[in-house]
């Protein structure tokens, strides 16, 4: 297992987490032995937004004992009252949903206690004036929430909660679909998804990413918007080199699906290229830099994607990208302007002609 760390927090979150939607479907004895591979594989985040009240009984009877090494983001509007998911601003349905989801873990704290699904303003509106943020900041100041993260799929409400300096953790869906403007939850432009991963990074914001392969429809040539397959390998890939990003979590139902994705550390890195997606993406979407490094290996010695990183982040106010910018090896006005990366870039950018734009804007 490979980790990231929250510079908001300090946490170190494996880049590979849990999701938890369809755990409750196994039984516990799978369930449970799902949950300690889990752990033995060295995953040590968990999202319990799940589908399935029993989730949680699971997880209390499986990790109890290595509580302290595990991190739990837990919903503040998640209800299982039906035994099933359901969503709510009701203030006393939060509260003994949150002592019943304690008791069931068998613990008696929350590390990322989250603001959660608000997909429209009126939900934000809702959240506050019936009490839900108010009892969430409760909790914190007792000491019983370590940290607040929040749940969306609206990159425009989720930039407004985040300049609150509220959120530590941004949990969004990512996936080349929504990114690319295809699918339910593929709110907002190209340009304000890619803008709100960016603030996160140039805030230290962690995001942990949900619906990864778009509930399985990038998985299928069928139903896939690019009428060609993604393998799980690629869609991983594609979430982690979006700023901010420090743990995908898709969601795992059984041990093969668990093995199957904790592969993704070892197999070749062909399996993980993305690049096909330049060739499928709508030309609206491409001409940006997406980090992905396809461009590699530059024959000057830059790095392409992370010089553009930077740039994009003090674009937005970074303070402190300047100071990572120059203690860079090599520069943007090292490049040699061979049109090696132009040639190469999937997304179709004109890297040589952005390397000069990008040394005159630090050199200023």
């Amino acid at each position: 297992m490979e980790y990231r760390i929250n510079q908001r927090t300090k946490d170190k979150i494996s880049m590979i987490g849990l999701g938890t939607g369809p755990l409750f479907e196994a039984g516990e004895e799978e369930a449970m032995q799902l949950l300690e591979t889990a752990y033995q594989k060295g995953i040590n985040y968990v999202d319990l937004a799940t589908a399935g009240g029993k989730t949680f009984s699971y997880l209390g009877k499986t990790y109890s004992s290595v509580r302290d090494q595990m991190l739990y983001q837990i919903h503040f509007g998640a209800d299982y009252k039906t035994g099933e998911y359901g969503w709510t601003t009701n203030l006393d349905t939060v509260k003994e949903q949150i002592d019943w989801q304690l008791k069931e873990l068998k613990t008696n704290y929350i590390d990322y206690g989250f603001i959660h699904c608000l997909d429209e303003q009126s939900d934000w509106i809702a959240y506050q004036r019936n009490g839900v943020l108010d009892y969430l900041l409760k909790m914190k100041k007792e000491g019983v929430v370590h940290h607040i993260g929040l749940s969306s799929h609206t990159p425009k409400l989720a930039k407004e909660i985040i300049e609150t300096g509220l959120v530590d953790q941004l949990m969004f869906s990512i996936n080349p679909g929504y990114d690319m403007q295809y699918g339910e939850f593929a709110n907002g432009s190209t340009s304000e998804r890619m803008e709100l991963y960016r603030l996160c990074e140039a805030k230290g914001i962690g995001i942990s990413v949900m619906k990864p392969f778009s509930a399985g429809q990038l998985l299928n040539a069928k139903t896939s918007p690019f009428k060609k397959e993604l393998s799980i390998y690629q869609c991983i890939q594609y979430a982690l080199d979006k700023p901010g990003v420090l743990t995908v979590l898709p969601g795992i139902g059984n041990i093969k699906d668990l093995e199957e994705i904790l592969h993704f550390f070892d197999v070749d890195p062909s399996f993980r290229d993305y690049s096909i997606l330049g060739e499928l993406s709508p030309e609206k979407t491409t001409g940006t830099c997406v980090y992905c490094n396809h461009c590699q290996p530059c024959p000057a010695g830059l790095n392409i994607g992370l010089i553009n990183k930077y740039y994009d982040l003090a674009k937005i106010g970074d303070p402190m990208v300047k100071e990572h910018y120059l203690n860079l090896d090599k520069k943007a006005s090292d490049c040699i302007a061979c049109g090696h990366c132009d040639q190469r870039c999937p997304f179709h950018v004109k890297q040589s002609q952005r390397m000069k734009e990008i040394a005159s804007y630090f050199s200023e």
